[in-house]
């Protein structure tokens, strides 16, 4: 039997039975601050067997919605069999831990978020941006460094940071310096 969809609805919590033995220990705390930023913007994925609703996919979820106090979650309610229960649990809590960041647009979409009002209920810090800026900055300033020691005066790669009294006057900076053909990246400290 293939994993079919039922429906997506909303289901009282105490209907809910976490996945049997789910191997994976979620932030609840993390999740519910997120919870309370956002609300609840995942549905849960829940298997119906007939006799119980077991959540394979959003386990920490529904541990951060009953900690919340919150008394229903929307779930996608599907049914399967155990091997595909397993598989979807398995599959949920793996996934996103194979992917990579790129780290010049999470720095940018974390400085636009510290700027729009706080990291609050992102799962990230401000000492989490500052890295990210540092660790930047430590790489265009070793990316300049060993550049300049690759070339000659003639041929070599030489880089400039260049600090602007605000955002409009390096848009500015960054426009013309382009016009001119020159390779240029805004960095945000």
């Amino acid at each position: 039997m293939a994993v079919e969809y039922v429906e997506t609805r909303a289901v009282p919590l105490r209907d809910l039975s976490p996945y049997p033995g789910n191997a994976k220990r979620g932030d609840v705390p993390a999740i519910q601050q997120s919870l309370r930023k956002t609300g609840q913007y995942r549905s849960l994925v829940v298997r119906d067997t007939g006799n119980a609703l077991i959540v394979l996919a959003g386990n920490h979820t529904l541990k951060a919605l009953k900690a919340n106090g919150e008394k229903t979650a929307r779930c996608e309610v599907i049914t399967c069999t155990d091997a595909d229960a397993r598989r979807i649990n398995l599959a949920d809590n793996r996934l996103s831990e194979l992917g990579t960041f790129d780290d010049d647009a999470l720095a940018e979409l974390l400085q636009a978020m510290a700027d729009d009002g706080g990291l609050d209920g992102t799962g990230y810090t401000t000492a989490d941006l500052d890295q990210l800026l540092a660790d930047d900055d430590a790489a265009t300033s070793a990316a300049i460094e060993g550049d300049a020691d690759q070339g000659d005066d003639d041929h070599g790669l030489w880089g400039v940071i260049v600090t602007c009294a605000n955002e409009d006057e390096q848009v500015e900076l960054l426009d013309r310096l382009s016009a001119e053909g020159r390779h240029v990246r805004a960095l945000i400290t």
